[in-house]
């Protein structure tokens, strides 16, 4: 072990640390002095987004001090940019997130900073909603969204209800890295500064998502909709039911195995709707039922996935991208069909989310803007864009979204009720969601994607995935599966680069870690480290033309074949 890692572990036996964390370090220098090494090798770091790391003692990794320290640091810069700051703070169904919201209201608390605690766990975007309702400056909510249960986190939030977007993320995590021990934070006093909040932001923000619908009355012809629900162990049940009965749904299932907030999600190995085997209780439950749609929302129900029956009568999980298309177009096409667009009207989705959607919305005459990857980069174009333009829905692939601007972060819980209220609207015409999705991809071109992430754990692993990057970076390839690489796009050092001319131009968007090849057919390939995990994600759409629905099988077979070659020939499987 190395020196600088044992002066740690001893710091942390001799200070100012409770007997259990002490205990716990003491267990694992007998039983696993691997897992300890890693638990101090580094101090878990505070990025852009917060803190997100496995639980247990040491500096590496979530408990009460690395908590704590973080909210010194993020209490002491509230009070250099506010008078009277206050914050609210929520937290989801993970095992430690109640003591861990605790302990950072505590510490806000201490600093003088007034601090709204929910009374029980609640949805990510419910905490967005309270900031902008409640008029506060910041928020937390204590989280690691859909990672394996051994994880949680800490995500902060800015006056607008978003995360920290520059200069404040960087400002908060200079002051974060201030905080040089954990005997320079406030622990208590001052808890008259805790005031715990519930129903009434609860109402106000069903109100709020009922505000969204734009067919109310195909909703109350169709109120016997049947709908199956899923929760995943988490938030989503508390508000998720509610909301759909306020729009007037009357025929909801919830999956029972999956009802029940469970930090340890008993059901599932990865308590993530984007998998299929997390939504495969919920499948059978469709299935027995017949139902119209199923929905699931992640443990702190910001995502949402959803399936529908195919053209076959069979049982599809939706994509990220798929969803995403069907909710944008929805949002863009009742809109107009109900007199309610405007010439103003803008959508924003991300650099690696589906190309279907810049061309829907030009072909709507709508305003489409592309951010980096993350709603925090929606919220910062939302607000550049304030008072100019009317923004309807921003989402990307990852299976989030977010309708209407009075909360600025993604939102399961409203999509859920707006991916049924698509799922009325189409019954209503005597279609499913799949046979409108065939029927976009008619009209504007059949678009397949596809995501690879490759994990390289442990201390050599973000060596592994930079060095990987800088390969692609300075040797980007000119042909992919026989198909000629046209363009770079270099978000880190923010240009772009036509290979064959050797053109070059600036990209007008913060700086990050991604690249992306254009190819000659009209693919996107993009690569990008994961910010919060140590992996690397590669995204990949390719387009065809889809002359009529009877041919969607024989191109999307096609589509698929020319992933896997691109797959193949990147050597990434």
């Amino acid at each position: 072990m190395e020196k600088f890692i044992a002066e740690k572990i001893q710091q942390w036996l001799q200070g100012n640390v409770d007997e259990a964390t002490k205990e716990e370090i003491r267990r694992l220098q007998l039983e696993n002095p691997a897992e300890l090494e890693d638990a101090f090798y580094r101090n878990l770091e505070f990025g852009t987004g917060g803190l997100r790391g496995i639980m247990g003692a040491g500096t590496n990794r979530m408990n009460k001090y690395t908590v704590g320290m973080a909210t010194q640091g993020y209490a002491n810069y509230l009070k250099q940019c506010f008078e009277n700051p206050s914050v609210v703070i929520a937290y989801d169904s993970r095992n430690n997130s109640r003591f861990f919201a605790e302990t950072a209201a505590k510490v806000f608390a201490a600093n003088g900073i007034k601090a709204y605690l929910f009374d029980d766990m609640r949805p990510t975007p419910v905490l967005s909603f309270a900031i902008r309702y409640l008029k506060c400056q910041g928020g937390v909510v204590c989280t690691a969204s859909h990672n394996p249960k051994e994880y949680n986190g800490y995500k902060a939030y800015w006056d607008d209800g978003s995360q920290l977007v520059p200069p404040h993320d960087k400002n908060v995590i200079r002051e974060v890295e201030n905080i040089s021990s954990f005997d320079e934070v406030k622990w208590s006093g001052g808890e008259e500064n805790i005031i715990l909040i519930g129903e009434v932001v609860d109402k106000a923000y069903i109100e709020m998502v009922k505000s969204l619908s734009i067919y109310p009355e195909v909703i109350s012809k169709h109120s016997e909709l049947k709908i199956v629900y899923t929760p995943i162990h988490g938030t989503g049940i508390k508000l998720v039911p509610r909301v759909l009965d306020a729009f007037g749904f009357r025929n909801v299932h919830i999956v029972k195995e999956q009802a029940e907030p469970d930090g340890n999600f008993p059901t599932v190995v990865y308590p993530n709707p984007e998998e299929s085997e997390a939504m495969s209780l919920g499948l059978e439950l469709a299935r027995s039922l017949d139902a119209d749609i199923l929905c699931g929302t992640d443990p702190d129900a910001d995502r949402v996935a959803i399936g529908v029956k195919d053209n076959k009568g069979e049982w599809r999980l939706l994509n990220g991208n798929q969803t995403a298309v069907l909710a944008f177009n929805y949002m863009i096409e009742a809109r107009k069909a109900k007199g309610l667009a405007r010439p103003n009207d803008m959508v924003i989705t991300t650099i690696v989310t589906t190309p279907m959607i810049s061309r829907m919305a030009k072909a709507n005459g709508v305003a489409c803007y592309h951010v980096l990857t993350g709603f925090k980069w929606i919220a910062e174009m939302i607000r550049q864009k304030e008072g100019k333009e009317n923004y309807i829905i921003g989402g990307e692939e990852s299976f989030g979204l977010m309708i209407g601007d009075k909360l600025r972060d993604k939102d399961g819980v409203s999509a859920v009720a707006i991916l049924c209220e698509m799922a009325a609207y189409e019954k209503e015409k005597g279609r499913t969601l799949y046979e409108k999705l065939i029927d976009l991809y008619v009209q504007y071109g059949f678009f397949r994607e596809h995501l690879i992430s490759i994990t390289k754990k442990g201390m050599d692993g973000q060596r592994q995935i930079a060095d990987m990057m800088e390969q692609y970076r300075n040797h980007p390839p000119r042909q992919i599966a026989g198909i000629s690489v046209t363009q770079l796009l270099d978000f880190e050092k923010q240009f772009g680069q036509n290979l064959k001319t050797g053109e070059q131009w600036k990209i007008e968007l913060p700086k990050s870690n991604v690249l992306q090849f254009i190819l000659e057919d009209g693919s996107v390939i993009s690569a990008r480290p994961s910010g919060t995990e140590p992996k690397i994600k590669f995204y990949f759409s390719v387009n065809a033309p889809l002359p009529d629905a009877s041919r969607f099988d024989e191109v999307q077979s096609a589509l698929d074949e020319k992933i896997r070659n691109i797959i193949s020939d990147m050597k990434l499987k």
